[in-house]
C-alpha cells in the first residue's frame, strides 16, 4: 500500500474527481477527511470508505462547509489531527466551475471564482503547513488544462486556474526548500464526472452525449474517468515522489502545445469545460 497510515484531506470529495481520489487514497492505506458542500453525499461517501477500509479503525471522516467560510481551513485541519492524530497530505480539489466571458463577468462573480479556486487552496495550505512540515508531507493541487488559455466562455474560471498553477510552482520551490513540503499539481483535461453530465444535460444534450463525441476531443473514443485521475494522484502523495516539487502535469488525451488539429472541428453544444 503506497499511502499506508498517511492522513489526507481531499476537498470537494463528495463527487467526481475528489471522490475518486479519496477512494483511491483509502485503497492505498490512507485515512481521509472527506469534504464537500453536499450534506447528503458527504456522510454517504464516508460510510462507503469506512466499509472499504481496514477493519478496526475508521478510514474516513466528513466535513460539510463552504471552503470560503472563515476558519473552514483551520476546522478541516483540526478535524484531521483530532480524528487521526496527524496530517500528511492535502488535495486541493474543490472548485467552482461556471461559465463567464468578457461581457458577462462582473466583479462579484470574478471575486467568487478566485475565492474558491485560488484563495481557498492557499488558505488550506497555510492552515495545514505546521503539520505537513512535521510529516514532510505533500500538497496536490487539482487544476485544469484551461489554465493555459481556456475557452471564451470560461474566462474567470481559466484565470483562477492559471493563478493556482502559479501558486503551485511558487510554493513548490519555497516550501520544499524551507519546510520540506512538496507542492505539485495535476491539470485534468475533459473528465466524465457526475457534475459534467449534469452541466451538459442543462445545455440540452441527451444523457448519452458523451458516447457521440468527435475524436478531435477524445482520440480514445471516450472521456477520461475520475478513477484515472485518482490513480495519478497517488504518486504525488506517496513517498515515492521523492524530492519532486513545483511540477505541473497535464492529464489529457492530446497535447496542448504542438498539436495538429483537424481542419474541421464539430463543436459540442455547451462548450468543453474540464
Amino acid at each position: 500500500m503506497r499511502l499506508r497510515d498517511k492522513v489526507v484531506i481531499v476537498t470537494g470529495s463528495a463527487t467526481g474527481i475528489g471522490r475518486a481520489i479519496a477512494a483511491r487514497c483509502v485503497a492505498e492505506g490512507a485515512r481521509v477527511v472527506v469534504h464537500g458542500l453536499e450534506a447528503d453525499l458527504v456522510p454517504q461517501v464516508v460510510a462507503e470508505l469506512c466499509t472499504a477500509g481496514p477493519v478496526g479503525r475508521p478510514a474516513a471522516v466528513g466535513h460539510v462547509e463552504d471552503l470560503t467560510a472563515a476558519a473552514c481551513p483551520e476546522r478541516l485541519v483540526r478535524l484531521a489531527v483530532d480524528t487521526f492524530g496527524r496530517l500528511d497530505g492535502v488535495v486541493n480539489n474543490a472548485a467552482l466551475v461556471a461559465a463567464g466571458d468578457i461581457h458577462s463577468t462582473d466583479t462579484a462573480f470574478f471575486e467568487k471564482m478566485f475565492a474558491v479556486n485560488s484563495l481557498a487552496p492557499l488558505r488550506l495550505i497555510q492552515a495545514a503547513l505546521p503539520h505537513l512540515k512535521s510529516a514532510r508531507g505533500s500538497v496536490l493541487n487539482i487544476g485544469s488544462v484551461n489554465a493555459y488559455c481556456g475557452e471564451s466562455i470560461l474566462l474567470p474560471y481559466s484565470m483562477s486556474k492559471g493563478a493556482l498553477m502559479t501558486m503551485t510552482r511558487n510554493l513548490g520551490d519555497v516550501l520544499f526548500r524551507e519546510e520540506g513540503v512538496r507542492v505539485n499539481q495535476i491539470n485534468p483535461g475533459w473528465v466524465l464526472t457526475e457534475n459534467e453530465i449534469l452541466r451538459k444535460r442543462s445545455h440540452g444534450l441527451a444523457d448519452d452525449w458523451h458516447r457521440h463525441l468527435p475524436r478531435e476531443f477524445c482520440p480514445a473514443g471516450r472521456l477520461i474517468e475520475p478513477a484515472e485521475i485518482a490513480a495519478a494522484a497517488v504518486y504525488w502523495l506517496a513517498d515515492e515522489c521523492g524530492p519532486i516539487s513545483g511540477q505541473v502535469v497535464d492529464l489529457e488525451q492530446h497535447p496542448f502545445i504542438g498539436r495538429n488539429p483537424a481542419k474541421t472541428i464539430d463543436r459540442v453544444p455547451g462548450g468543453k469545460p474540464a
